[in-house]
C-alpha cells in the first residue's frame, strides 16, 4: 500500500466532519496513520459491530501485538496500549477484571447516583447563575460539563477535596494529541503515581467506594495485581471523565444551534434521553479509539482488504455515526430519529462501555436542569467561532461561551 493511500489523521482535529467524511468514501476499513502510527480503521457499523465482536481481534498488546515494546517507546498515545487493565484485556483476563469493575456501573448503583448526580448539577448551577449575575463570561465547558463528571468520579472513588485538584490536568491530558513524546511520558508517570500514593492513603482510610473495592480484590483471594490496580483506576478516571464533558458539551450544542430540536425537548421532557443519543450518534465524544490487533488474518472480501496477522486496528466511532448505509439524513440532528439508540459511541461486545448508563444519566440530568436555569441561553458567539479539542481521540470543544439571548442581541446591534 502507497503513503498517499493512508490518510493522516489531523491531530489537531480542526475538521472532524470532512475527516470522517474522506475515510467513510475510503471503504468500511482503511489505512489511517494516528502520529505515526498505521492501522485499519472501522468506520461502517456493520463492520464495525462484525469486528468488535470477532475473537480474531484481541486488546493485549502485550499478547498479539509483537511491536508493543518499540511503540510505547516512541508513540505518543502510549499510554493507551501500555496500560493493564480491563482497557487492553483479552479473553479471559478481560473477564476477570470486568467482574470486578462491573458492579460499580451496574442499573442499581445507576440509580442510587442519579439524586448524587443532581445535588452536584445544582451546586454547579448555582454557581454559574452568580458568576454570570457578577458580569463574567459563563464558559458551560469549563464551569460545568468539566466539573460533573469530574465531582461524580470522585464520589464513586472516595476520593476526598485535597486529592482532586491534583488530578484534573494530568487525567485531561490522557486524550492530548498534542503532547510530544517526553510530554506524554511525563504524563502518566504523573497520573501513576498520584493514583498510587491515593491508593495508599485508601488502604488507611477505606470506605463505601470503588476504590475500596478495588484494593480489596487486590488483596485478597482475586489477586489483582498492583500494577492492573493503578491501571484500573486511571481507565476509571480517563473513561468517565473526558468522554463524560465531550458528551455534555456536544448535546448542550446541538439544541442550542437547533432550536426546533430543542422545543421538541422543552414541550416532551421525557425525549431528552433520545436527545442524548442522537448526539452520541451524530457526535461521538469519542472520534477514534486505539488499538485492537489481529490474532490471526482476517478477510474482509467485501470491503476488498486483509488485515494481517498482528496488525492494529482502530474503532472510527465518530465517522460510523454519520454513516448513510445507517442513518438517513446522517448530518442532521434529530431528537425523534427512530434508529439513533443503534449508535456505537459506547463500543460494542465484550468491551462495550460499563459506565454507559452513568455517562448518559449524567448528560440528561445535567442538559434538563440546564435549561431550567437558563431558559434563554444562547451560544455566545458564532458557531464558527467554536474551537475543537486538539485530539485525534476526544470530540468536543475547548469552550462553549454561554449568554442570554437579549444580551446577545444587544451586542451584535452594538
Amino acid at each position: 500500500m502507497s503513503p498517499t493511500d493512508v490518510l493522516v489523521l489531523d491531530p489537531k482535529a480542526r475538521d472532524r466532519v470532512a475527516e470522517d467524511r474522506e475515510l467513510r468514501s475510503r471503504g468500511p476499513v482503511a489505512r489511517v496513520d494516528l502520529l505515526g502510527l498505521e492501522a485499519w480503521a472501522v468506520s461502517h457499523p456493520a463492520y464495525l459491530k462484525r469486528l468488535l465482536t470477532d475473537n480474531r481481534v484481541s486488546k493485549d498488546p502485550r499478547r498479539h501485538y509483537p511491536d508493543f515494546e518499540q511503540t510505547v517507546q516512541r508513540w505518543p498515545l502510549w499510554l493507551w496500549i501500555a496500560v493493564e487493565n480491563m482497557f487492553t484485556a483479552y479473553g479471559a483476563d478481560h473477564r476477570a477484571l470486568r467482574k470486578l469493575v462491573g458492579p460499580a456501573f451496574n442499573h442499581r448503583r445507576t440509580q442510587v447516583m442519579r439524586p448524587v448526580i443532581q445535588e452536584i448539577t445544582d451546586r454547579l448551577l448555582a454557581r454559574m447563575l452568580a458568576k454570570e449575575k457578577a458580569g463574567a463570561v459563563v464558559d458551560l465547558r469549563a464551569d460545568f460539563a468539566q466539573q460533573l463528571p469530574m465531582d461524580v468520579i470522585h464520589h464513586l472513588m472516595g476520593m476526598p477535596v485535597e486529592w482532586q485538584k491534583a488530578m484534573a490536568e494530568p487525567v485531561s491530558k490522557v486524550f492530548s494529541t498534542s503532547l510530544d513524546m517526553a510530554a506524554a511520558l511525563k504524563n502518566g508517570e504523573d497520573l501513576a503515581a498520584l493514583l498510587t500514593d491515593f491508593i495508599e492513603y485508601k488502604r488507611k482510610h477505606p470506605g463505601d467506594d470503588l476504590t475500596t473495592d478495588l484494593i480489596r480484590a487486590r488483596d485478597g483471594e482475586n489477586r489483582l495485581s498492583e500494577k492492573q490496580l493503578v491501571d484500573t483506576l486511571i481507565l476509571v478516571f480517563s473513561a468517565g471523565y473526558e468522554t463524560t464533558v465531550g458528551l455534555i458539551v456536544n448535546t448542550h450544542r446541538n439544541l442550542l444551534t437547533h432550536p426546533r430540536q430543542l422545543e421538541i425537548v422543552r414541550r416532551n421532557p421525557e425525549v431528552m434521553g433520545a436527545a442524548v443519543h442522537e448526539t452520541l450518534r451524530r457526535d461521538a465524544s469519542v472520534a477514534f479509539l486505539p488499538l485492537r490487533y489481529a490474532v490471526k488474518a482476517i478477510d474482509l472480501p467485501e470491503a476488498g482488504v486483509r488485515i494481517e496477522k498482528h496488525q492494529p486496528i482502530v474503532a472510527a466511532y465518530s465517522a460510523a455515526g454519520r454513516h448513510a448505509d445507517v442513518f438517513d439524513q446522517p448530518d442532521v440532528f434529530d431528537v425523534l430519529r427512530p434508529n439513533a439508540s443503534s449508535h456505537l459511541a459506547f463500543g460494542h461486545g465484550t468491551h462495550m462501555c460499563l459506565g454507559a448508563p452513568l455517562a448518559v444519566a449524567e448528560a440528561e440530568i445535567a442538559t434538563t436542569s440546564f435549561f431550567t436555569a437558563f431558559p434563554d441561553a444562547v451560544i455566545a458567539v458564532d458557531e464558527d467561532q467554536l474551537t475543537p479539542m486538539e485530539s485525534i481521540i476526544s470530540n468536543s470543544l475547548r469552550e462553549l461561551p454561554i449568554t442570554r439571548r437579549g444580551e446577545k442581541q444587544t451586542r451584535e446591534a452594538a
